[in-house]
């Protein structure tokens, strides 16, 4: 177990820990610690937004550094696959040369342009983010996010046998990474619930949209589901469930 963990850290983030061996028995459970990254995300957050209050930082350099922490921590691998897969999407090419354009290492005009939307809309959804409490709700979605992502790596269609994401799939304990799983998506979404009940219940609707989505999408586009996608879900995850979270809060409010 904690070999497991070490590997889901030394993959999924930049978080300094001690290192293991990179074989299969050391990642049958690594997945299944995949949400604990976001953990460390959400904490720093709520950590950023308690310094931005008793130091009277302004909105705009608190959303600046939320969107900063989640690559600091994650180095922006999820961010790479979201880029990946908006190239391959572009092309309107058929299934295989879409698997072959996310393997491309380079990156394409279309991946730039969506990606600067999405951190502009990203920043502008945390400049509304004014409050610790709402704050605590959008962390919690960062272990909703991957504890989704991390079920659909699981249980989904694989697109390819190889790759990454294959390399923590296959060795998996799949009933026991699952249960890990789940039992971290319904913490994260009770923990949101208690915070803010409306807010919470928002983001979690939100992000259960997005994996059927996803799901479907990926099934349509590429035959399955692959690293690059998992990526691509978890960010559009996220800032859809901040989205669903101001609105919800802006709503709540005016009533």
């Amino acid at each position: 177990m904690l070999r497991s963990l070490l590997s889901a850290f030394i993959m999924y983030s930049r978080i300094p820990v001690p290192k293991v061996e990179w074989k299969e028995e050391n990642r049958r459970y690594a997945l299944g610690f995949f949400p604990l990254i976001g953990a460390v995300i959400g904490g720093l957050l709520i950590g950023w937004r308690y310094v931005c209050n008793a130091l009277e930082i302004s909105q705009f350099l608190f959303a600046a550094g939320a969107v900063l922490i989640p690559v600091l921590v994650t180095g922006g691998i999820h961010l790479d696959g979201f880029c990946d897969v908006c190239d391959a999407r572009a092309s309107f090419a058929d299934r295989e040369k879409r698997l072959d354009i996310m393997s491309d290492p380079h990156i394409g005009s279309f991946a730039v342009i969506k990606l600067c939307l999405y951190l502009i809309v990203q920043t502008a959804l945390f400049s509304q983010a004014d409050s610790l409490r709402t704050t605590a709700v959008i962390s919690c979605g960062y272990v909703l996010s991957r504890s989704l992502s991390g079920l659909s790596a699981v249980t989904f269609r694989a697109a390819k046998r190889n790759g990454s994401l294959q390399s923590f799939v296959r060795p998996a304990h799949k009933r026991i990474t699952v249960a890990m799983l789940l039992f971290l998506c319904a913490v994260s979404i009770a923990a949101s619930v208690a915070v803010q009940p409306v807010c919470g219940a928002s983001a979690a609707a939100a992000a259960l949209l997005v994996l059927l989505w996803h799901r479907y999408s990926s099934y349509r586009d590429f035959g399955g589901i692959t690293g690059d996608l998992c990526g691509w879900f978890l960010q559009m995850c996220e800032i859809l469930m901040l989205a669903a979270v101001i609105l919800s809060e802006r709503i709540v409010h005016l009533w």
